[in-house]
């Protein structure tokens, strides 16, 4: 029989390497958690031993001990591995990577319990109880150490991967902005474009004059070998679809090239995003976003568990601030506001004063000085803002009174900025849906900038939590804040 060269037309097997870069990271995620996974074991033990002995046996022998800990750790990495922790397209950004670090250990304590219940394997439960969650929280935390690490990097414009964005000329200019704004999220370097139509409009806007034009969409191959691409964004259209984009993958693969495609659903997380079937063809499934149910009521539950627990042990703190506001300038300490909460309810929002009294009176003086967002006035250097309020702000404690709020029910711990009703009076259709999930103290708007950011971006961040909300954002939002508010970033 005949060989058949399946290079020739097109097919051939690929081995798929990773660049130097990428294999650097995953050396040092594997030694990160690997250590991870024998710190969990040690505090497991120690803490086994220190509530029951070290008489009190455990693996019958240091052999047996060495050994459980040694297939421990293994299990763990491959565990890991299994749930896709080390895929290169989780790299950088996103809740994925985390996601599949928390599934590894709950099937770890699966495994565990099975085979002790089969083999009779003698593992204490009481190490199990300490060592899971320590793995896991060491894990998590080198690899957001990691993360960090290499979003540095590709800020500095290293560790990105080369990239040629197919499609038409207005689509593909809006993905190159996105791409180009936030390099640490995607990883990538836009090298060039192939456009649908090479004498559209806005190929020869001024928009346009920083992206090399390869070509159209037929020359796709050829852009690729000429810039060393290692990743094709296609971005959806009608002239590339069905059987050519098919054909195009299939050429890629040949190329070692990775193939991304932009459906044109924006600012919807991936975990909403799965594949349908119909009649053989791959179909975009869009779940609906979750803002009732189950998840939801145990977000409001440990929202006002949380708040009150907060409450308690801070008093001491809120009673000193409520003295400090009093002496710093006549007037009460707390200061309240009406806003519009879930739904379209209003309600009166508590923080410490931060003002002088009467500065609702000033406002329309100073408003033509606002700092670049007129819906959310904000004014860097505010006349009205009292001494010990311009410190109350710039570390957000002026904002602890809502934990009062957060107890009644009226706003969460984490949740869109709730907004005044004159600044709803003159919201679009689109940003009233901030009104469908409880307002919140902090929220994807505090943790990007805060009064730095422009109304556009606010109402674009809280629609995108409205939309993506998930129980593992809201602990994302929470541990980010701590650090924005240390930092004192955008706020005044």
């Amino acid at each position: 029989m005949a060989h058949v060269d399946l290079a020739v037309h097109g097919h051939a097997r690929v081995r798929h390497g990773l660049r130097s870069w990428q294999r650097r990271h995953r050396v040092r995620t594997i030694v990160a958690d690997a250590a991870a996974a024998l710190l969990g074991l040690v505090a497991g033990v120690w803490a086994r031993d220190a509530v029951i002995g070290t008489d009190a046996a455990l693996w019958g022998s240091t052999e047996a001990m060495r050994a459980t800990v040694a297939v421990i750790a293994v299990l763990w990495l491959l565990l890991l591995a299994r749930h896709g922790a080390y895929a290169p397209r989780f790299v950088g950004e996103g809740n994925e990577e985390y996601r599949a670090v928390m599934q590894a250990a709950g099937t770890l304590v699966g495994v565990v319990a099975f085979a002790s219940f089969t083999v009779k394997l003698e593992f204490s439960r009481g190490v199990l109880l300490v060592a899971v969650p320590t793995m896991l929280v060491a894990t998590l935390t080198a690899r957001h150490l990691l993360r960090r690490r290499l979003a540095e990097a590709r800020d500095a414009g290293r560790c990105l991967q080369p990239a040629v964005l197919v499609g038409d000329a207005r689509a593909v200019l809006d993905l190159a902005h996105r791409i180009g704004s936030d390099p640490r999220a995607t990883g990538l370097e836009v090298k060039g474009v192939c456009v649908t139509d090479l004498s559209d409009p806005v190929v020869g806007a001024d928009a346009f004059s920083a992206l090399p034009v390869l070509g159209r969409e037929a020359d796709t191959l050829a852009a690729v070998d000429r810039v060393g691409a290692e990743v094709v964004a296609v971005v959806s259209g009608p002239t590339i679809a069905g059987h050519p984009l098919r054909r195009l993958g299939w050429a890629l693969e040949h190329r070692n090239v990775d193939l991304l495609i932009d459906p044109g659903v924006i600012e919807v997380a991936g975990p909403r995003l799965s594949l349908r079937r119909a009649s053989g063809l791959p179909m975009l499934h869009v779940e609906r976003p979750v803002c009732s149910g189950v998840r939801y009521a145990v977000k409001l539950t440990v929202d006002r568990l949380l708040a009150l627990l907060i409450l308690v042990l801070g008093a001491p703190l809120l009673l000193l601030i409520g003295f400090l506001v009093r002496g710093d300038s006549p007037g009460p300490a707390l200061y309240r506001q009406r806003r519009v909460g879930e739904g379209g309810r209003t309600f009166t929002m508590l923080k410490f004063r931060t003002m002088c009294v009467g500065a609702d009176t000033r406002l329309e003086a100073l408003r033509e000085r606002h700092d670049g967002n007129e819906t959310l006035f904000k004014l860097r250097q505010d006349p009205r803002v009292t001494r010990i309020g311009a410190l109350l702000r710039r570390y957000s404690l002026d904002e602890l009174p809502q934990l009062l709020n957060v107890v009644r029910g009226e706003m969460s711990l984490v949740g869109p900025r709730p907004p005044l009703p004159s600044e709803v009076d003159r919201y679009e259709s689109d940003a009233v849906r901030r009104l469908r999930v409880r307002p919140g103290m902090t929220g994807l708007w505090q943790v990007s900038g805060r009064s730095d950011l422009s109304w556009v971006e606010s109402v674009r961040l809280d629609l995108w939590y409205v939309d993506n909300w998930s129980l593992a954002l809201d602990a994302q939002i929470l541990l980010r804040t701590a650090n924005a508010v240390l930092m004192a970033r955008g706020a005044y």
